[in-house]
């Protein structure tokens, strides 16, 4: 069953006409993050210790240009109103993309993001800093993971025993070949001292898997990735702390080769935020004629929209209640220019928290020109 808090795909307002939630609905607010850069993409959420909620995304001209920087806001507990940007990035010889927020035990808050060189992502290196003021101030830039093609999209866990976890992902190009996706895997690092040194450890048979994303549940760890191929959510099971994990196996979920994400609630379920839609629902004579197959290993064009979610209270097993939060046709290519671009209606990339009182926190790519940001009330 699907019970729509859906609204349609609507004009974005102007920059000053940003970041102030309005109401909606009964139970729903929105703003748009109060972004001035002309494309804006990935977009992460985390509540910090204090209440306030914390968001980071890339902005620039286009994706994987050298003027797309890492930009982050804040929302004060108890406001209804987004402080403005604050960039914190600017390399200008490299698109910086992907960030992500860790607040660590001490209270330090670590802002990990990729940095590649312009379209070629098996270049991408990632990047650190770290903030002992909430976000206020931040640390020099540092180099966290030097090897080329090392991608992030989901952040750091902390294990029962104490481990941090950081999944990462390897864009591997296939020999004579431009970097295309379809030999990408995943790999968690691990690190017992608190983020001082790291061990890497493949996830076994994860080619095609992506952005995995660990949720730590009572007795185990389970993790939900991206599909490359455009089928279902893949997932898979740690039962010794992020040692060791199953294959990725895909669930009941659908997903377009795009971005997910999952948390764990206060209650214990897992809410997962995601497009469910795949090539074969889409249907490839519905796809634009940017689809792109490469050996059945890869697949590119799938719609980006609706953005939904959906609950699991068996681990995810299984998933119910679904919620549809923006609806709208999804259809993007990344290497096109954004604003000319009259049919370009994605909306992807999301990220979903869980505020203090329950309320359910979601921000999402839309249309690349804004982060849109949601509540829904507990």
């Amino acid at each position: 069953m699907t019970n729509s808090a859906a609204t349609p795909a609507a004009s974005v307002p102007v920059a000053s006409g940003r970041g102030t939630l309005r109401q909606v609905s009964g139970g729903r607010r929105e703003t748009f993050l109060p972004s001035l850069s002309v494309s804006t993409h990935a977009s992460f959420l985390l509540r910090l210790a204090n209440g306030d909620l914390g968001c980071v995304w890339f902005g620039g001209s286009q994706e994987g240009k050298p003027d797309v920087s890492i930009y982050f806001s804040r929302l004060p507990r108890g406001s209804a109103t987004w402080e403005p940007e604050q960039k914190v990035s600017d390399d200008p010889s490299r698109s910086e993309q992907n960030p992500v927020l860790f607040e660590t035990p001490k209270g330090d808050l670590w802002l990990l993001y990729t940095a590649q060189i312009f379209g070629d992502q098996d270049t991408s290196i990632v990047r650190r800093r770290i903030s002992r003021d909430g976000g206020h101030t931040w640390s020099p830039i540092e180099t966290f993971i030097d090897v080329p093609g090392t991608f992030i999209r989901n952040p750091i866990i902390i294990a029962a025993n104490g481990d941090w976890l950081l999944p990462i992902f390897r864009c591997r190009k296939v020999a004579g070949a431009k970097w295309n996706g379809s030999d990408d895997f995943s790999a968690v690092r691990v690190s017992s001292d608190e983020g001082l040194t790291w061990t890497e450890l493949e996830v076994p048979e994860s080619v095609g898997a992506v952005h995995m994303n660990i949720v730590r549940l009572d007795d185990k760890l389970v993790a939900f990735y991206r599909n490359r191929r455009a089928g279902f959510v893949l997932r898979s099971v740690s039962t010794d702390n992020g040692r060791t994990w199953s294959a990725p196996a895909p669930t009941e979920v659908p997903n377009n080769n795009a971005s997910i994400q999952a948390r764990r609630l206060m209650d214990g379920r897992i809410v997962l935020i995601c497009n469910p839609i795949n090539a074969r629902m889409a249907g490839e004579s519905n796809m634009p004629d940017l689809l792109e197959r490469i050996g059945g290993k890869v697949v590119w064009g799938t719609p980006r929209a609706p953005v939904s979610l959906f609950f699991s209270s068996d681990g995810g097993e299984s998933f119910t209640g679904r919620i549809d939060i923006e609806t709208g046709p999804g259809w993007c290519h990344a290497d096109l220019p954004t604003l000319p671009q009259q049919g370009n209606s994605e909306l992807s990339y999301p990220s979903v928290e869980e505020k203090a009182d329950g309320t359910l926190a979601m921000s999402f790519t839309f249309h690349r020109e804004a982060i849109k940001y949601v509540e829904l009330a507990p």
